[in-house]
């Protein structure tokens, strides 16, 4: 495969469970339309539904970029809601910040973040309470 680079933007939406996931539904077509490997593709779409999905649940929404060469794929997912305070803390599995509403739906089991990193091969997390949270993972391409 040879893409030399792509570049995608996705809105995501807050607040709107009916529409989350749908930017990383749309990513794993490309990456699929691409003819990238069945893991490369299950990585990054596993990553990428958790960070979305955390948007909507924590952040009111935000944004997601991707960038795609013939190395690697690049996800920044920026949102501009109250960020994390204690990043540490965030990264345990089972630890949620999720209201009762939303555990009711389903979501809010505290395993978003981990599964980011555990399905990425690099994760980066810039986070400042009050400013929001911009959360970098990178999926190298196998050959």
């Amino acid at each position: 495969m040879s893409v030399n680079s792509l570049h995608y933007h996705y809105d995501v939406p807050g607040d709107d469970f009916t529409r989350a996931g749908m930017a990383s539904s749309a990513v794993k077509q490309t990456l699929k339309q691409l003819g990238l490997d069945p893991e490369t593709v299950r990585k990054m779409s596993i990553s990428l539904y958790e960070g979305e999905i955390n948007m909507v649940i924590h952040a009111g929404g935000g944004e997601i970029d991707v960038d795609i060469d013939d190395e690697k794929i690049v996800a920044v997912l920026t949102d501009h809601g109250p960020g994390i305070e204690n990043i540490e803390l965030a990264m345990k599995e089972g630890w949620s910040t999720a209201s009762e509403q939303v555990r009711g739906l389903g979501f809010g089991a505290g395993m978003g973040l981990p599964n980011m990193k555990k399905y990425s091969d690099d994760m980066k997390i810039d986070s400042k309470p009050g400013y929001g949270t911009i959360v970098t993972v990178v999926v190298k391409i196998a050959n």
